[in-house]
């Protein structure tokens, strides 16, 4: 009985130790060029340069090292004369997994800031909590938005 209490015992500590051992907090930072896909703007009647949009966007993430990653999203923004706030959902995936959130930013004169809320992941950040960070970065392309993001993921057991 004590040698089978205690191999139980030794397994249990091993899948606590496993566990802790995935968890934690990672800070993912990265660029990422923004492409409109299906994208409605509708003039609001009577307010000149009022206007409403949403819809689709795909964008691709580059991190210093070189890896890449994909972000499909829904985006809506409430601009008067090309300010004023958005909202979105987006799906991050990277080589290693998914990450889900939730973005609310607006624009002021010509400049992008924002913040997330992580609501969910898949592999690496499989129920991944955290915050996140959204902010214009110099663009020297046309009909792209370039950004600079910054992720804190947290993991269970943190």
């Amino acid at each position: 009985m004590r040698k089978s209490l205690a191999v139980f015992l030794s397994g249990v500590a091993l899948t606590i130790a496993a566990s802790t051992a995935l968890a934690g907090e990672q800070v993912l930072e990265f660029k990422l060029i923004v492409k409109p896909i299906d994208v409605k703007v509708t003039e609001a009647a009577n307010v000149e340069g009022q206007t409403v949009m949403s819809g689709k966007f795909f964008g691709v993430t580059v991190f210093k090292d070189g890896r890449i990653g994909v972000k499909e999203f829904v985006h809506s923004a409430d601009s008067l004369k090309g300010s004023g706030p958005y909202y979105g959902y987006s799906t991050y995936t990277f080589e290693d997994g998914s990450i889900t959130a939730r973005y609310t930013g607006a624009v002021k004169d010509g400049r992008s800031n924002g913040e997330y809320t992580i609501l969910s992941g898949t592999g690496a950040y499989a129920n991944a909590t955290g915050t996140g960070t959204i902010e214009s970065a110099p663009n020297p392309f046309k009909g792209v938005n370039l950004l600079n993001i910054k992720l804190v993921v947290r993991t269970p057991g943190t």
